[in-house]
């Protein structure tokens, strides 16, 4: 993995998952160091690899979801599969997995077996409702979970109905949240050395529900049931995206007062700051449909570069929307690095996002893009210790 030592360097993962929620937990740490094993079958290739894009057969997705990783084959729906994950887990720090739940169970693997035989382990569940509850069994997928949370209900506009998103951005979050509860368990662990591992119950429709955060309390207080409403904020103004005279598209964000009032004064209509109608946040949200008319008009008058400067001269808060095309010619990408390039065996250099976040001292790194079907297996059983022979033997017999 990464030569140099790096802050997870010493901490072992590894990673039964496939698709993208659970992997990219077990990804976000290998980019600090993390020595992580992705587990894929003899016989089958992760479904990750069948998703789009593909240059010339290759995926794409794969190579970044699972970068930092190598790559190894275990059937454990076998006997002899079951044995030897038993055999090597002691080898590791963390298991990963997001099997329906019950599947682990079926295939005598459950968190009380696999810590029976190494007490210490963390184990990270990954499932679209949890492990527990009338859909706990349910199959789970990040636009399903979206929907189930109530972010997809808030997406879209008022007349278009709900709307999903162009990303599965279920499997996004819940890979963030994995990422930080395997730390969270780690650092207990650190702290208490004699404690039992941590068994982490990670469901993608609860990562997205925990981001919409004061929804629950508004109508458990209010009674409020939020609605969708475009591109406008519902809760500060002016808040939206707005159309230039050249056709290209800015998100303005005026959520605080100053803002607002830099604003006003930018667009060369001071009075709008005592307009009783626009005085406070409260009043622009109730009247954000008469203030987006004027706002409007600015806009179109100008072309996005020169809104833009006036924007920044004023110190109003706003942004290009940027398409992929936009960011790869950023001058602020470019100056932090945020697309790095990183030699792939098939493809040569290929780009993906650098590390985020950035440390001072001992930075994270990508030294690799998703590993090829087991291309590691013979390595990395031979590091756990099996012989030449008993390898030979499990790949004959399409354990491995």
């Amino acid at each position: 993995m990464n030569e140099k030592p790096q802050l997870l360097s010493g901490l072992k993962i590894l990673d039964l998952a496939t698709m993208l929620a659970a992997p990219m937990a077990s990804s976000l740490l290998a980019d600090f160091g993390a020595d992580v094993i992705k587990v894929e079958l003899p016989d089958q290739e992760d479904p990750l690899r069948d998703l789009p894009p593909h240059k010339d057969g290759k995926p794409l997705w794969w190579k970044v979801t699972n970068r930092n990783k190598k790559g190894i084959t275990l059937d454990i729906r076998k006997p002899q599969g079951r044995e030897l994950l038993l055999d090597v887990i002691g080898n590791f720090d963390v298991l990963v997995e997001n099997f329906r739940p019950g599947t682990l169970e079926k295939y005598g693997l459950s968190p009380e077996i696999l810590q029976a035989r190494h007490p210490g382990l963390i184990i990270l569940r990954v499932s679209g409702y949890g492990q527990t509850g009338p859909n706990a069994t349910d199959p789970g997928f990040a636009r399903v979970a979206e929907a189930f949370s109530g972010f997809t209900y808030l997406c879209g506009y008022p007349e278009s109905g709900p709307m999903h998103i162009g990303f599965p951005i279920a499997d996004a979050t819940t890979g963030i949240f994995g990422a930080l509860g395997i730390i969270i368990a780690c650092w207990h662990k650190a702290k208490n050395p004699d404690a039992p591992g941590e068994i982490i119950d990670l469901s993608l429709v609860e990562s997205m529900f925990r981001l919409l955060e004061f929804l629950p309390i508004e109508y458990d207080q209010l009674g409020e049931i939020r609605e969708r409403s475009g591109n406008r904020s519902q809760y500060a103004g002016p808040s939206n995206i707005y159309r230039s005279k050249d056709g290209k598209w800015i998100s303005l964000s005026a959520s605080a007062q100053s803002i607002f009032e830099n604003f006003a004064r930018t667009m060369g209509r001071p009075e709008l700051i005592t307009d009783p109608r626009f005085s406070t946040n409260r009043n622009r949200v109730v009247h954000s449909e008469e203030l987006d008319k004027i706002v409007a008009a600015w806009f179109a008058d100008r072309t996005q570069n020169e809104a833009l400067e006036e924007m920044k001269a004023g110190g109003v808060a706003g942004g290009p929307v940027f398409s992929i095309e936009d960011i790869f010619n950023s001058e602020q990408f470019k100056a932090r690095d945020a697309i790095i390039k990183v030699e792939d065996p098939e493809l040569g250099p290929v780009a993906m996002q650098a590390v985020t976040p950035k440390y001072a001292n001992m930075p994270g790194s990508v030294s690799s893009t998703g590993p090829r079907h087991g291309q590691d297996t013979h390595e990395v059983y031979k590091s756990l210790g099996l012989s030449e022979s008993r390898i030979t033997e499990l790949r004959n017999s399409g354990v491995i």
